[in-house]
């Protein structure tokens, strides 16, 4: 090591607190060994009394397979350049190889055509890879269950782009590097391979720093096996241990690696679920909360481990945990009030613009040329009368052959009888219904642009506005409401269509037109000629000189989906034509061929308005004759001699892809290849190979004319064809890093992350153009920053149509210099494009403002990620390169996601391997991190009219959780770089003497509450009367029941139910009583069975169980109650059964005939060894006798009975209840509820332990009430069960527990009204409790009480009870004092073990419910758990109680119960030292509230947040389960329960899913999302399961730790199961 030859000592003390701060690091595993090593070299370099020529080792291993490479986190912004020639594209035949290689037909259009190849950046992406490719894939690929993997079926949803020349899908795929087989690449992680800095980062950012004090490295040796409280127990070392390399276990679990047996724990012993625990097809009520609870209990003090195999997938994952990822986030200042996001720190490095204030730039003056019509309806005035025989349009069919040709005679008369139409008769006589400037909407097909034309031209001619749309093809079109936005806004209520379009609308039953979603009601007229009128010969059209009037509206969607329109005046109209006609250098009678849609952009400003106002002849290809024919567009041209043609970058590839099937084609005739997308960054590929390929069939390199549009500022910049021979313009290589950051370098570095940029020539004639910054005031760039293009132009658009508000930050925009002064007058138009200026005024363009992403400051363009998604080899994963990139807004910042179609026939290894190589190389050209890639099924992303992807509803889809992938991967310790800093814990140390004065802590009330006084009557002739039994003279449950039998023997105590609600069984006093003598008897026969002995009682619920307990208390035994194995699941229920008879030494079993039969039984054998059962007594058939003698205990302190339970953590608990709090307890419970022989209450809990034993059992043979017994079990066969029997008995109180509540509250819901129907009347219930050891579930309580309010139930009567193991009830709500109240807390301050008080409704805010009023005789403070000091009121710490039925202690294997003396018998730190408490383990706080309790005091409300065993503790800060799992739980409405737990120091979340298997992999963004934007935490492992695979016990808690094993046993069988990066 490097400090061999240095005295730490003597070093300076800011070296040796580093030192300190890195042997913190290592040990809390947030950097691995070497880097530690490396780290503490470097600080103590200096200090090195001998210079050591060994170089330390690197921190990161070499580049691996996930997204982010060293040189991405390392501090350069740019990676290290690779040696490697400039793959140019003058190299045709190389060029084109490579294309045939890599290329994937475009079929995308619409909004999202400009998705194309550059083989220069194939190569890029390939090397950028290639640096990856010694690399083992260390990701574990998710698991899915087969079923989920859904494919749709293609052949079932042909899309409209569907088809493709026939080897598009044979195209041969070959990767730059040797592939890798999934075997080797799985197989590779399992063998501790090197993973890269990001490729599971799941120990970045600090995710769980142990909240214990920092330990050196030498106390990191876990102590010797000792029996410790859970929150602090450490683990055995394991094979596990070497692979955490030295992360520390998270103590918030409390809980060892998965596969380290926990010792003889605190609370008695672990409970483990064993395999197939779960039964499946059972509902969620009490069979599987009835098995859950006896699961087994495989660790017992120091017994066997469970099975040590941990699951290869979850060890695989493990694997990649070994190093950290990302560097450490920097340090920041922290509120201690509030949590800040982390304030990403500006990189110095970071690159600024330099130049000076950008000048605007002119275009040349527009020419005033002397023959330009007035308006462009005179021009089709002037062609339509002197030249009608001219050709104006030619229509092709779908075979590509010409269908029609309209000359201008034609369309302009068919235009003025359709105009005579629309302006006269259109409704009744001499009433017109469209009046000059109303908006008209115009639908037609692709397929008919003739129609269109006469449409289009008519709508000018009778000066109404035409507003073009798609064909609207079903009402769940993708951006369907929002053309119905944009109808609304432009306030249309008339459609012009063809007939045969007419026909094509989808209908109702009854014929009628759908009315079609988010659409205005619209009236359709059908304009084929024979349905127009002929003007009489005096009509003529009225063609005003072009004004400022809307001559027509163009659609544009905005990047969220929402579609406007685009208003475009008269004059703007005609300008744009003229300036057109100068760039373009139109001349009269030229011949155009059109591939674009001509309902807007390019396709309509120049095929047809330019092409009418210059005569021209144009050649309309629709998009279907291009999907059969790609190279129809190329023969027009070669037939008609075309001097002009009008493509996107799409047509000139489908071409290539086509062109050997032509020989004899030549487009020398064309002067000018207008490329309308040419803007796009990755247009210069497809240009350069079109002319690589038909350089030959006599295209000219000087006619491509790429040009800039936006559909506000129209055309912005185009190419002027060149002159022949002239040399062609350069191309800008710009750095992407560069470009991220928004200004302009040129790459010199590394070519992998270079983008070649092609002009778009000159302004337009007559315009005025800056560069202003695109977010903010509109200020103007520097020469060499990257802006929005802004545009000053007669012929612009010149607002959105109806909407005054979004128009003027668009289209009044005035730039303003450094120092914020306008600089000018004049307004200018954004275009929403992104570029610069280069030299000779050339304009480039590098993006669009709707496909920016701003990530973390940077801009990403979404075209550039495509095109890099798009370079790893998708030929096997991808279908048809169909590829969405955009980014959601989580936790404060965007998040880039990409969702790509997957083909039909791709393998999952093939779409993993392709996702996590999108990821490395998106990392490693673009430096930054996706969030989440996801893969559907082909052909199910939403579609624009012309077959793309619809963005904006694809980004809904995923946001709704309905895009339903087949694979998904996401990301987010990698990319998610702004958590706040995790909290580092003070220690505590205040001196009593400072803070507390009287009953004050730090200036507040102590936070105390107690329960009235438990006064004890002594009265005889006051006892009598009160038909009380006297306290003093029987201190034993046994003397009551005596007292009873003699007094009142005919009394009934007890009613059992079942499921029809007939009572099967009763119990009055002297029946119980005499069947507790036969009991006894039998029991003091039988020889071995001891005065003091344990007898374990092994019932169903119902009379013999209380029968049973009594007999024993006569007998001197002590008995221990036990749920019976349930007979169709004994392999998981019977082990708990044998392990509560061994902890507690049962010297007998006394049960039923039946359950004696199960015990002895084969299945019984197979599970447990059935020969070592202690003695078994039948007690359905015993002899009537009586015991010689009644036992009676030498005194009260003596034990009664014993209680175990499994707590929620899976420990196994046993607590000894004395006779004297027996008593007291029930003297409590008879106070509260006012309970004495006349009442009657009924009860519907589980009677194996707790508050629901003690109500069950005891409380009645007390109070002499009468119990109605309601197995919870008989609930499952009949709901309306409990809910009858309290209407039918008129019950004033009901005891039930939250699984019995969530059972009718789901089941019973719906159906009040039926309920009502048969007399169920529930005005009768004074108090329903739920008895729970749990923070109150309001949600549930709440939804019950509205649920059957109708039924009569009060709001005020449903409240809770708390208990816990060292006191089985604390709170209880009785029939006197207040209600209980709410208050809001602020989650943030839960965290930090605060509590802040909140508004409703405020942000992070949680309601809390009081847990009923605390007993009498009982006291309640809350303490600090470290300090063991008393806190203030309304502050968050432990609760302690001190009352007369506290329980005396923990029943142990070894009677070693000194270990939890402290949690029976504990003192304050200061304040009131005598007083001994019991800790119950759980924190809550008490509030003093404005209400009176019956003494007139101000009442002390006492609030449970949680069980301290079950909190979380992740990034220094305490979470609670329940309230991750409540957020995960709204997520989507296909969950059902959630849990989580940790594991390591990565949260798992584990779903339900309620909905169909097709939605799993839609509930893992979503999940992600909850958790990080409400908790700020990141999920590291998502597992989909089926409903009911989440354990919950009888009293309706989930066992999370049972979860926990299971999941790491691998016995889970999840639908899928998702390990986030």
């Amino acid at each position: 090591m490097a400090e061999r030859g240095v005295d730490v000592s003597a070093l300076p003390q800011e070296v040796r607190e580093q030192l300190a701060e890195l042997d913190l690091e290592l040990s809390e595993g947030d950097i691995t060994q070497k880097g530690y090593e490396k780290k503490r070299a470097k600080v103590l370099a200096p200090y090195l009394t001998q210079i050591q020529n060994l170089a330390p080792p690197p921190a990161y291993d070499a580049q691996s397979p996930g997204p982010s490479s060293a040189s991405a986190s390392a501090p350069e912004p740019e990676p290290e350049p690779e040696p490697e020639p400039e793959p140019g594209p003058s190299n045709s035949s190389s060029s084109s190889s490579r294309h045939r290689r890599t290329r994937r037909p475009h079929r995308s259009s619409g909004t999202r055509d400009e998705r194309y190849r550059s083989d220069i950046h194939t190569e890029a992406v390939q090397a950028a890879l290639a640096k990856h490719k010694e690399e083992k894939m260390a990701l574990p690929m998710p698991t899915k269950r087969r079923s989920a993997y859904v494919q749709s079926p293609i052949d079932n949803c042909t899309p409209p782009d569907s088809s493709s020349s026939s080897d598009d899908e044979a195209v041969s795929s070959e990767s730059a590097g040797p592939q890798q087989s999934p075997d080797t690449w799985i197989n590779s992680s399992l063998h501790g391979s090197s993973t890269s800095s990001s490729a599971s980062s799941t120990l970045s950012h600090g995710e769980s720093r142990p909240t214990q004090a920092p330990q050196p490295q030498s106390q990191q040796v876990p102590p010797p096996p000792a029996p410790a409280h859970p929150p602090h127990s450490h683990s055995q070392p394991s094979a596990l241990a070497e692979a955490l390399a030295q992360a520390r276990i998270d103590p918030g679990g409390g809980v060892g690696p998965p596969d380290v047996p926990s010792q003889a724990q605190a609370r008695g012993s672990r409970v483990d679920l064993p395999p197939n625990a779960a039964v499946r097809g059972m509902s969620r009520g009490q069979s599987r909360s009835s098995m859950m609870e006896t699961a087994d209990v495989r660790r017992i003090g120091r017994g066997v481990p469970v099975s040590s195999r941990v699951s290869t997938k979850i060890q695989q994952l493990l694997n990649t945990l070994k190093r950290p990822k990302r560097p450490p986030l920097s340090e920041f200042f922290m509120d201690d009030q509030e949590e800040i996001v982390e304030v990403p720190q500006a990189d110095p490095n970071t690159p600024r613009p330099e130049g000076r204030q950008i000048i605007p730039v002119k275009g040349e003056p527009l020419g005033v040329v002397s023959n330009w019509p007035p308006a462009l309806q005179a021009a089709l005035t002037r062609w339509g009368a002197t030249q009608g025989k001219s050709p104006a349009l030619t229509a092709l069919d779908i075979t590509g052959k010409p269908l029609y040709t309209l000359t201008y005679g034609k369309l302009w008369s068919r235009s003025v009888k359709l105009a005579y139409t629309l302006l006269n008769k259109l409704g009744a006589k001499n009433e017109q219904i469209l009046k000059p400037g109303d908006r008209v909407a115009l639908v037609y097909p692709n397929s008919d642009p003739g129609m269109f034309w006469v449409a289009f031209y008519g709508c000018l001619l009778a000066e109404v506005i035409p507003v073009p749309i798609e064909v609207p093809l079903s009402r769940k079109d993708a951006g369907s409401s929002q053309v119905g936005f944009l109808l609304g806004s432009c306030g249309v209520g008339l459609a012009l269509t063809s007939e045969i379009c007419l026909k094509g609308l989808p209908k109702t039953p009854t014929g009628e037109i759908l009315q079609f979603k988010g659409w205005p009601r619209l009236k359709w007229v059908v304009t084929d000629s024979k349905y127009l009128t002929k003007p009489s010969k005096d009509w003529q059209p009225h063609i005003p000189t072009a004004n400022t009037d809307t001559a027509y509206i163009e659609y544009k969607a905005s990047k969220e989906g929402t579609v406007m329109g685009v208003a475009v005046s008269k004059v703007a109209m005609l300008t744009h034509c003229q300036s057109l006609t100068q760039a373009c250098n139109y001349c009269e009678g030229e011949t155009l061929v059109n591939v674009l849609d001509f309902k807007k952009d390019m396709g309509l400003w120049h095929g047809v308005l330019t092409s009418v106002m210059n005569r021209i002849h144009t050649i309309s290809v629709p998009y279907a004759v291009m999907k059969a024919c790609p190279l129809s567009w190329v023969q027009r041209v070669h037939i008609h001699k075309a001097r002009i043609a009008l493509v996107k970058c799409r047509d000139l590839h489908w071409a290539m892809m086509a062109h050997r099937d032509q020989r004899d084609t030549s487009l020398a005739s064309l002067r000018m290849l207008i490329v309308a997308d040419g803007a796009n960054p990755w247009s210069v590929s497809s240009c350069d190979a079109f002319l690589n390929v038909f350089q030959a069939y006599g295209l000219k390199p000087e006619v491509i004319c790429p040009c800039a549009t936006s559909p506000e500022a129209m055309t912005v910049a185009i190419r002027r064809p060149g002159v022949p021979g002239a040399p062609l313009p350069a191309r800008a290589i710009l750095s992407m890093t560069g470009l991220s950051h928004g200004v302009i370098r040129v790459n010199t570095e590394d070519k992998n992350s270079a983008l070649t940029v092609q002009d778009v020539g000159h302004v337009m004639p007559g315009a005025l153009m800056c560069i202003v910054k695109p977010d903010g005031p509109p200020m103007l760039c520097k020469t060499d920053e990257i802006g929005e293009i802004v545009v000053n132009s007669r012929a612009g658009g010149t607002m959105y149509y109806g909407l005054s508000g979004v128009t003027k930050n668009t289209f009044e925009v005035i730039p303003v210099n450094a120092s914020g002064a306008p600089i000018g007058e004049i307004p200018f138009v954004r275009s929403g494009l992104l570029g610069f200026v280069g030299p000779g005024s050339l304009i480039f363009v590098v993006g669009k403002n709707e496909g920016l992403l701003m990530v973390s400051g940077r801009r990403h363009n979404a075209d550039d990620l495509v095109a890099t998604a798009l370079a790893v080899e998708p030929v096997k994963t991808v279908y048809r390169g169909r590829i969405a990139v955009f980014s959601v807004t989580v936790f404060y910042d965007e998040r880039i996601v990409i969702v790509a179609e997957q083909r039909p026939d791709a393998s999952e290894e093939d779409s993993f391997q392709w996702m996590s190589r999108v990821l490395q190389a998106i990392d490693s050209i673009h430096q930054v991190g996706l969030y989440c890639l996801a893969l559907v099924p082909a052909n199910t992303l939403p579609k624009t009219p012309l077959g793309g992807i619809h963005i904006s509803d694809t980004k809904q889809l995923f946001l709704e959780g309905a895009l339903h992938p087949c694979n998904i991967l996401m990301c987010p310790h990698t990319c998610v770089t702004n958590m706040p800093k995790p909290r580092q814990k003070q220690p505590v140390g205040v001196g009593p003497a400072s803070i507390m004065v009287g009953n004050l802590v730090a200036g507040k009330r102590i936070a105390q509450a107690a329960g009235r006084d438990l006064g004890l009557i002594e009265d005889q002739d006051l006892v009598r009367k009160l038909c009380m039994w006297p306290t003093m003279m029987h201190q034993f449950l046994t003397e009551a029941l005596q007292w009873r039998a003699q007094t009142d023997p005919d009394h009934t105590l007890y009613v059992l139910l079942n499921a029809k609600g007939v009572a099967v069984c009763t119990a009055t006093c002297v029946q119980l009583h005499k069947r507790a003598e036969k009991i006894a008897a039998a029991l003091i026969e039988r020889s071995g069975i001891n005065i003091g002995e344990n007898v374990v009682l092994l019932y169903p619920p119902g009379i013999d169980l209380i029968a049973a307990f009594y007999g024993c208390l006569y007998a001197g035994c002590i008995p221990v109650t036990v749920r019976p194995p349930h007979p169709q699941n004994l392999s998981a229920t019977l082990p708990t059964v044998r392990m509560i008879i061994d902890v507690s030494k049962a010297a007998c079993i006394l049960t039923t005939q039946v359950l004696t039969k199960i015990l002895r039984s084969k299945e019984a054998a197979a599970t447990v060894n059935i020969k070592t059962w202690p003695i078994i007594i039948d007690t359905d058939d015993l002899a009537r006798k009586r015991p010689p003698t009644i036992y009676k205990p030498p005194n009260a302190e003596m034990i009664a009975y014993l209680d175990f339970s499994v707590s929620t953590t899976g420990m196994l608990t046993g607590v000894k209840i004395s006779h004297a709090a027996v008593s007291a307890l029930c003297r409590s419970i008879k106070l509260q509820c006012e309970l004495y022989s006349s009442r009657q209450i009924a009860i519907c809990l589980d009677p194996y332990c707790g508050l629901g034993f003690v109500l069950w059992c005891l409380a009645s043979v007390y109070s002499g009430h009468q119990s109605i017994l309601i197995p919870p079990m008989e609930l499952e066969s009949s709901l309306p069960l409990w809910l009858g029997t309290l209407s039918q008995y008129r019950i004033r109180d009901t005891f039930c527990s939250y699984s019995v509540m969530e059972l009718c509250t789901k089941g019973l819901g719906g159906q009040t009204e039926m309920l009502k129907a048969r007399g169920v009347n529930l005005s009768c219930v004074r108090s329903c409790v739920v008895i729970a050891e749990e923070r109150p579930r309001l949600a549930l309580t709440h939804s019950f009480s509205k649920l059957f309010k109708d039924l009569g139930l009060s709001m005020r009567a449903v409240s809770t009870a708390f208990g816990s193991r060292v006191n089985l009830a604390i709170c209880l709500q009785g029939t006197t004092g207040p209600d209980p109240s709410t208050v809001y807390v602020d989650m943030k301050s839960l965290r930090h073990d605060r509590v802040r008080l909140v508004e409703r409704g405020a942000p992070q805010s949680l309601p809390l419910m009081e847990s009923g009023t605390i007993l009498p005789g009982v006291r309640v403070i809350i303490v600090n758990p470290e300090t063991r000091g008393p806190l203030g009121d309304s502050h968050l710490g432990e609760i302690w109680v001190n009352s007369p039925h506290n329980a005396t202690g923990y029943y142990t294997i070894y009677g070693e119960e000194n270990l939890q003396a402290d949690h029976f018998n504990t003192k304050l730190s200061f304040g009131d030292p005598q007083t001994l408490w019991a800790k119950t383990g759980y924190l809550g706080f008490v509030k003093r509230t404005e209400l009176t309790d019956s003494s007139g005091d101000r009442h002390d409300a006492l609030f449970v947040v949680g069980s301290l065993d079950e909190t979380l503790e992740l990034r220094g800060l305490r979470y609670h389960p329940i309230d991750i799992e409540t957020s995960v739980s709204r997520a989507h409405r296909s969950i059902g329960e959630s849990a989580v737990f940790t594991w390591t120091n990565l949260l798992v979340v584990v779903a339900e899913l309620c909905g169909s298997e097709q939605d799993a992999l839609d509930l893992v963004p979503l999940v992600t999302n909850v958790v990080l934007e409400e908790h700020h935490l990141i999920v590291g492992v998502v597992v989909i399961v089926d409903p009911g695979v989440i354990p919950i016990n009888s009293r309706g808690e989930k066992q999370r730790m049972h979860l926990r094993d299971s999941f790491l046993a691998d016995q889970l069988d999840p639908i899928y199961v998702a390990y986030n990066m």
